[in-house]
């Protein structure tokens, strides 16, 4: 049975909330092995003039050391 873990991010960006999510995937990615899904949970607008895009994100990975038997993603960040 595999066991995968559940991690929440918020990401930022300047551009807009794709790239916010983006970022933080890309966090994600430079510290986690086996991620196997992502999904955005919401998005929303802050900073003082309104002009951060933020995205808050949870980050599903297998854990090592257990079977890899976890449903492979149907479309990007989306389980069948």
């Amino acid at each position: 049975m595999a066991v995968v873990k559940i991690i929440e991010l918020v990401g930022s960006s300047k551009t807009s909330s794709d790239d916010a999510a983006s970022q933080a995937l890309k966090q994600a990615q430079s510290s986690l092995r086996n991620i196997r899904a992502v999904d955005i949970v919401s998005t929303g607008i802050r900073g003082e003039n309104l002009d951060e895009f933020r995205a808050h994100v949870r980050v599903a990975f297998l854990i090592e050391g257990t079977d890899v038997d976890y449903p492979r993603l149907t479309s990007v960040g989306k389980m069948p």
